[in-house]
């Protein structure tokens, strides 16, 4: 991987992994240009992770200094409630993590059909989110939070948007769009970071230079600059359009980027 494909699929999973189009599915479809092995580089995909993580934190740290300053008053306040709802949302995903990584591993590998699909299917979720007018709630609650976190769960496949599917299925249970994308973007970083835990254990099973093989320092560092970059871009501008509720532009986009994937598998 030299240092211009690293700093493009670096920008791609940083802007994708916020923007409801499925950084996943944007990775493969940009390996697949490439001609990239997507699983060859074992540290790039944990130099993204941890810029992608480190982006939110930069972008919401008023709200993590919040929640880790209410959390430990060991009090049932706001922030308790909020924190106790992140950790519920995580439950789907730490059972597909625990118990199916391998089997998600294979979908992985399993081409630009698959990815196709996903994407149509998020520009469906995205749509109906957009017109569905569910009566609002003023707080999440924790079946709500369980709820978007199977949502979670299922969009690690290639294709399906993490970022869109707990958003889309938010705003469908009735949940106000302006803390909705904040709670999203908030419930998404345990999972990153224990996807990056279990990349490094990956990594030192095949050892450190097999895991860095073609991948020159340079490109590390490109490659997680853009990354961290684009993600807070991306995480500012998402958290404003979600409150503008104009997320039906994301569908079209992925409707076309589904559709030419799809043609592009067949070839």
């Amino acid at each position: 991987m030299d240092w211009f494909e690293a700093l493009v699929l670096g920008l791609v999973q940083g802007l994708t992994e916020y923007l409801p189009v499925s950084s996943s599915g944007h990775l493969a479809i940009g390996a697949y240009l490439f001609g990239l092995n997507g699983e060859e580089n074992l540290a790039f995909t944990i130099a993204v992770h941890v810029a992608t993580v480190l982006s939110t934190i930069v972008i919401l740290w008023k709200e993590i200094v919040w929640l880790f300053q209410d959390f430990f008053k060991f009090k049932w306040n706001e922030g308790t409630r909020y924190v106790v709802n992140i950790l519920i949302s995580m439950i789907p995903v730490a059972i597909v993590g625990f118990f199916f990584k391998d089997r998600v591993e294979e979908i992985f590998g399993s081409g630009l059909l698959v990815v196709g699909i996903c994407l149509l299917v998020t520009a469906t979720l995205l749509a109906f989110s957009y017109w569905a007018k569910p009566r609002q709630r003023e707080n999440i609650s924790p079946l709500h939070a369980f709820v978007i976190g199977i949502a979670q769960a299922v969009a690690v496949l290639p294709g399906l948007s993490r970022s869109g599917s707990t958003i889309a299925t938010g705003l469908l249970l009735g949940n106000k769009k302006e803390k909705l994308a904040q709670f999203s973007f908030l419930m998404v970083i345990p999972p990153i970071l224990g996807e990056a835990l279990l990349d490094v254990k990956d990594m030192a099973e095949v050892g450190v230079s097999s895991a860095m093989a073609g991948l020159p320092p340079l490109s590390l560092a490109i490659g997680f600059i853009a990354a961290f970059v684009s993600g807070c871009l991306a995480c500012k501008w998402m958290i404003d359009i979600v409150k503008k509720g104009k997320l039906i532009w994301f569908a079209l986009y992925c409707v076309i980027v589904g559709s030419l994937a799809i043609v592009f598998s067949q070839i």
